[in-house]
């Protein structure tokens, strides 16, 4: 188990489905208190992962709770269609997540920094989103049936505000008292395919930074008090992750070419089982260890999924819209 810990503790993901598979990947059979079910919907991979017991949320480094992963390459592609069906998908299972009822006030927390691209993906969703509280208030007459009081905000970073972003949603929850608390934040991945290819919801909250290694205080229900649904994407992946990947596949090439005789293999063999993460990380020393990769059209990625997620939430939380058309929200 040491070892198992010390290899996640440099893995940088906040996916919980990545969790998993490097854990079945050092281990044999399936992970007691963790069940997972998957299903293919046309061409959007549903993956539910439910972590039920306290043995398993030290195992997989993940909350007890439940987590939906829905993972579809063709979101790189400009696919309205496709967009319109994953939208409607995110609605289904955050809808799943959650009992909503006629009167519920919903919180939706923008998380992230706005002037840097990457994590700018929660401030763009609040952007988009349908918020009728104060309508809702003082002209009700005006939207008719079908709407929640809905209220949303960006709040920034802690380098931005000098507060941190928990303080400052635990301040707007005491005061303004939604039933539900919707946070959206850009996410960190191990694997570069899944970068803004795959949504992850979970009723398990979310800690702001935790993804590129700069934890901050998390916003859960122990936090705040309400439920929290975590919406995230993952935008960026760990340089030296990276590195490693590719180092990993030309050592494997070599080593089967190599034999036992050859006077490579032995110095291959050594590098192969040694910590190559430490000799990369002494790379990215200069960066302060903490190089983070995102995709040179990371504006036009980010935007096109902050859209499809804002349209999954407005339909999921009016159902007034989503009653409608499927997929009418994103136009």
């Amino acid at each position: 188990m040491t070892g198992l810990k010390e290899k996640r503790r440099h893995l940088r993901t906040d996916l919980a489905i990545e969790a998993r598979e490097m854990l079945m990947g050092e281990v044999s059979g399936e992970i007691p208190g963790v069940m997972v079910t998957s299903e293919q919907i046309g061409e959007i991979g549903v993956t539910r992962v439910n972590i039920s017991t306290p043995e398993a949320e030290e195992r997989m480094g993940k909350k007890q709770g439940r987590y939906v992963t829905l993972e579809v390459p063709g979101l790189r592609k400009k696919n309205t269609a496709l967009q319109d069906q994953v939208a409607g998908q995110l609605t289904k299972e955050f809808l799943g997540l959650v009992e909503l009822h006629p009167g519920t006030t919903v919180l939706v927390v923008g998380l992230g920094n706005w002037n840097v691209t990457p994590d700018a993906l929660g401030p763009r969703v609040v952007k988009d989103l349908m918020v009728t509280r104060h309508i809702l208030q003082y002209e009700p007459e005006t939207l008719g049936a079908g709407f929640r009081p809905v209220a949303a905000i960006a709040p920034g970073v802690l380098g931005i505000t000098g507060v941190e972003t928990g303080e400052i949603v635990q301040g707007l929850v005491e005061k303004i008292k939604p039933d539900l608390l919707v946070a959206v934040d850009a996410l960190a991945a191990r694997k570069l395919q899944r970068l803004h290819t795959t949504i992850q919801l979970a009723d398990t909250g979310i800690h702001p930074g935790s993804g590129v290694g700069n934890k901050r205080p998390g916003i859960s229900r122990d936090t705040v008090g309400i439920p929290v649904i975590a919406i995230g994407v993952p935008t960026v992946v760990d340089a030296v992750t990276i590195a490693d990947d590719l180092l990993e596949h030309l050592l494997a090439s070599i080593m089967r070419e190599a034999t036992d005789g050859s006077p490579v293999y032995p110095v291959v063999k050594a590098i192969a089982e040694g910590d190559r993460r430490a000799v990369l990380e002494e790379v990215t020393a200069p960066y302060g260890g903490n190089l983070m990769v995102t995709p040179k059209e990371i504006d036009t990625l980010v935007e096109d999924i902050a859209r499809l997620m804002a349209g999954g939430l407005n339909a999921a939380l009016h159902p007034a819209i989503g009653s409608g058309e499927p997929g009418k929200y994103l136009h």
